[in-house]
């Protein structure tokens, strides 16, 4: 029995330790989205809220986490496509190791995913965008289309996870 309490013990002291607090978490605008994202989360790459990237985003790399139809359908301007399941390394090739690395992709899943294979590729300024292109679009920020026209479309990957998107402005697809 002692044995058990120091085991569950052990675990509630280790589960904060693996998580990033809450206090430092982005803040987005839907608190069950952040609940999500917190469980779905294992913070393993530093996070950036979408007003930070918003303020810096001609100064770092954008990266794309998505497939690539959802990429064509809409994303952040000046992003690169990376994808996930086709993750296409070529694309890094003239980024300096160093420099400053955003990636997103529906919520953060992936583009967490892929912000730890960066890191392992040797790139030491990675960053998981909190809520991901969701989050961007529902403060309202702007995408483009494959063409890099504006568009009020985003990918939403499938209708269970378009709940996620709330701003009214948007048309989800998928």
């Amino acid at each position: 029995m002692k044995y058990w309490i120091i085991l569950l013990g052990s675990f509630a002291i280790m589960k904060p330790a693996c998580s990033q607090p809450a206090d430092s978490r982005p803040p987005v605008l839907n608190d069950e989205f952040d609940r999500e994202l917190t469980r779905l989360l294992s913070f393993s790459v530093s996070t950036i809220g979408v007003r930070e990237l918003k303020d810096i985003q001609d100064e770092v790399y954008i990266f794309d986490a998505r497939e690539k139809e959802e990429y064509q359908v809409s994303h952040i301007k000046g992003a690169r496509y990376l994808g996930y399941n086709k993750f296409e390394e070529e694309g890094l090739a003239d980024i300096p190791k160093d420099a400053k690395v955003v990636v997103y992709c529906s919520v953060g899943y992936r583009s967490e995913k892929i912000g730890e294979r960066l890191q392992k590729m040797g790139f030491t300024d990675v960053h998981n965008l909190y809520g991901s292109i969701f989050e961007w679009v529902n403060q309202g920020y702007p995408v483009v289309d494959e063409q890099e026209k504006p568009t009020r479309k985003i990918h939403t990957y499938n209708s269970k996870w378009s709940q996620w998107v709330d701003n009214e402005r948007v048309e989800k697809v998928w």
